[in-house]
C-alpha cells in the first residue's frame, strides 16, 4: 500500500473512532438498560477494541474492529471477488463511512456499499419475541440507537464521501432486506445485535454472499447474536472456520 492511502485510511480509523479528541463515552443516563455498564471516562483501550459507546465518535466498533474491515476489503480486492458491500446495523454510520472511504483511496467505481438500518433503534420485540432478545432489552435505549437516516447522511458528507456509491435501505431488516436490490455480496457486515435481526439478515442476504466474500459478525458475544450464527450455520452445514476479531467479535470467509 503506498505511503498517501495508508496514511489516508490510517487517518480515517482514527477520526472515526474519535482516538484523536477521546470523547467520554455515554453513560447510564442515555442507556437505561439495566446490564450496561457506564464507564465514566474515556479508556483508550476499549476505544481500541469498541468497548465502549462514544458520546461524539461516529463509530463504536473500536479500531481492531475497522482494522478488520480494511483487511478483508483489501483481501476481496486483491481477489478480485465480486460484490458489492453492505452493512446491517450501522448507528452513526462509522463503518460503512470508512467503506466508503476505502473505495475512494482504491479509486474504485465499480462496487457500492449498502447502508441497512432501521434508523429508529432496536425492534421491541415484546413478550412474544426470542427470550434471549426480550433478556437484552436494547429498544430502551432508542433515544441513542435510533440515529435518523438524514444524520448518518450528514455524516457522509461531513467526510465528502455521500454520492451514488452509497446506497440507504432504511426499515426492519424483515421489510427491508428480502427485497433490497443487492446482486452479489463481497462483505457481509451484521450488527443487528438480535437473534431475529441476525437471522432476518442472514436468510434475506447470506446467499448474495460470492465465495472468497467475508461475514463479519460485531455482536457474536451477545448470547443473542451467536445463537442465531450458530443456529444459521448448523442449518446450512456452513463449516468455514469462524475466526475472532477482538473479544467481542468474528468473521468467516464463505468457501463456497
Amino acid at each position: 500500500m503506498d505511503t498517501g492511502r495508508r496514511l489516508y485510511l490510517d487517518l480515517m480509523k482514527k477520526v472515526l473512532t474519535n482516538v484523536v479528541y477521546e470523547d467520554n463515552p455515554l453513560g447510564y443516563e442515555h442507556v437505561p438498560i439495566p446490564w450496561f455498564q457506564g464507564d465514566p471516562a474515556y479508556d483508550p483501550e476499549k476505544r481500541r477494541v469498541g468497548l465502549d459507546w462514544p458520546s461524539v465518535a461516529h463509530t463504536m466498533v473500536g479500531l481492531k474492529r475497522l482494522d478488520n474491515v480494511q483487511e478483508c476489503m483489501e483481501q476481496v480486492l486483491s481477489d478480485d471477488v465480486p460484490g458489492d458491500f453492505i452493512e446491517t446495523g450501522v448507528w452513526r454510520g462509522g463503518v460503512c463511512i470508512f467503506m466508503r472511504a476505502f473505495l475512494e483511496a482504491y479509486g474504485v467505481k465499480n462496487r457500492r456499499i449498502w447502508v441497512a438500518d432501521s434508523f429508529e433503534g432496536i425492534p421491541d420485540v415484546g413478550e412474544d419475541g426470542h427470550p434471549l432478545d426480550v433478556r437484552l432489552g436494547l429498544h430502551r435505549a432508542n433515544e441513542t440507537l435510533g440515529v435518523p437516516m438524514e444524520v448518518v447522511k450528514a455524516n457522509f458528507a461531513r467526510y465528502d464521501l455521500l454520492d451514488d456509491q452509497v446506497q440507504f435501505l432504511p426499515g426492519w431488516f424483515r421489510d427491508s432486506l428480502p427485497t433490497a436490490p443487492v446482486e452479489r455480496i463481497a462483505i457481509l457486515r451484521l450488527d443487528g445485535d438480535l437473534y431475529e435481526s441476525t437471522m432476518d439478515a442472514l436468510n434475506s442476504l447470506y446467499d448474495k454472499v460470492s465465495p472468497g466474500g467475508f461475514v463479519i459478525v460485531d455482536d457474536y458475544a451477545l448470547r443473542s447474536c451467536r445463537r442465531a450464527i450458530d443456529e444459521f450455520r448448523d442449518q446450512h452445514a456452513i463449516k468455514d472456520e469462524v475466526l475472532p476479531i477482538d473479544g467481542a467479535s468474528a468473521y468467516w470467509r464463505r468457501s463456497a
